[in-house]
């Protein structure tokens, strides 16, 4: 009896043991449980940037629902108090470089195992000048029943200078949603580039479309009162103010007095294509805003170089390559929290992932605010390119949210 009591306690804590295992990540043992350090190293791979004391470094397990912050010290930081699992860590923070410039750096591993006490893991980080522009707002998982018209994308002017649009250009990116399955590159790419399903352009011939600090404006799939009869009146928002519009010259749902955007490229070519509609994952996609620097010609239609088709698959859908130091801004939406294993923004882009958690829920996402604010009240966002940590989920869209202003040439002043 003593016996079958005790290989049932034992057949108990095996399947105890097993389950607790199994969260780690399945085929991997700990060494123990408890209390682990890990030893974490940041090396900048930009020139202009050699110190990255002070950066936060994030341990973040999302199955155990865990988070460990810390801020590097000049060489190797320990990071204690961790658990053992599979971690997303994430090194990120603003340097100035010798001219003064602000950067903010960022660089991560996804799904790193912690499995051993004091191990080493090393991090390169890299990163892109602060930008004037930022997305503040993004609605994409449309209204129930599989309403998804009402899809738009607002972007703040986040900087102390009037900034001209014109010439601005916008990008969701492939795969259009969060996959595991990963596209693979050309080699000669290294990690130069952000890949395009379609990109669109601001029109204007230069100084058409002043943004002034404290202004945002809006794009939206279709830029009407989305709550008409003949829409979708459970809309959460009408999109008749949006400033520019994603016109494809479907006749049922026709062109609005918003701006028209200017098409770039679909698939190596100038064309729309052939589908009525601009439609982007209501799961959430990948999105980013980009500027040609001066002087520079950008062409993804007609150069092959900056074209490249996915090498992991036989389609022959070709998809459009934009420098990392064309980007202003890079938000990655997902469908919930345990998709961040399945980035594809490159990290020096956006760290992190957003998301609503559900699709056709009438719900978006939105940038949060910082502590400061302009002389005249606007506020000045949050953006330390992990959208993760600058975003509120799960919120009612609506339009220049916390007093944003609008521009004086939108069409309905």
């Amino acid at each position: 009896m003593k016996n079958a009591t005790w290989l049932m306690a034992a057949a108990v804590l095996v399947t105890v043991l097993t389950g607790s295992c199994k969260k780690i990540n399945e085929g991997l043992d700990a060494e123990k449980a408890g209390n682990y350090t890990i030893r974490v190293k940041a090396k900048s791979t930009m020139s202009n940037i050699t110190n990255t004391e002070g950066l936060k470094v994030v341990f973040e397990n999302f199955t155990e629902g865990f988070r460990k912050e810390d801020a590097l010290g000049a060489d190797v930081t320990a990071v204690d108090g961790l658990i053992p699992g599979l971690y997303s860590i994430n090194v990120s923070g603003r340097v100035e470089d010798a001219n003064g410039d602000v950067y903010y750096l960022n660089g991560a591993k996804i799904n790193f195992p912690v499995t051993k006490n004091d191990m080493l893991v090393e991090i390169d980080v890299a990163g892109l000048k602060v930008s004037p522009l930022v997305f503040s707002e993004i609605f994409f998982a449309g209204t129930t029943p599989f309403y998804f018209r009402n899809q738009f994308y607002e972007v703040y002017n986040n900087s102390t200078d009037t900034i001209y649009l014109d010439g601005l250009c916008f990008a969701n990116l492939t795969p259009t949603t969060a996959t595991t399955t990963l596209p693979r590159w050309p080699e000669e790419d290294g990690n130069n580039f952000a890949y395009a399903e379609r990109i669109w352009k601001v029109p204007g011939n230069g100084t058409q479309y002043p943004l002034a600090p404290g202004e945002s404006f809006s794009m939206a799939q279709f830029a009407a009162n989305h709550q008409l009869p003949q829409y979708s009146p459970t809309s959460p928002i009408d999109c008749s103010a949006s400033e520019f519009e994603f016109n494809m010259n479907n006749p049922n749902f026709p062109d609005q007095p918003a701006f028209d955007m200017e098409h770039v490229f679909y698939n190596g070519n100038a064309g729309k294509g052939t589908l009525p509609q601009y439609l982007v994952s209501v799961f959430g996609g990948a999105y980013v805003i980009f500027r040609v620097p001066e002087g520079e010609t950008y062409d993804p239609v007609n150069n092959p170089a900056l074209k490249t088709r996915n090498l992991a698959s036989a389609s022959t859908t070709v998809f459009a390559k934009i420098p990392i130091r064309y980007v202003l801004d890079a938000v990655e939406a997902g469908h919930n929290e345990n998709m961040i294993a399945a980035k594809r923004v490159p990290s020096v882009l956006d760290a992190g992932m957003t998301y609503v958690g559900a699709t056709y829920n009438s719900l978006g996402v939105a940038r949060k605010v910082s502590d400061q604010k302009n002389d005249d009240g606007t506020p000045i966002y949050l953006d330390t390119n992990n959208s993760t940590e600058d975003f509120e989920r799960g919120v009612v869209p609506q339009f220049r949210r916390h007093g944003s202003k609008m521009p004086a040439w939108n069409h309905t002043k």
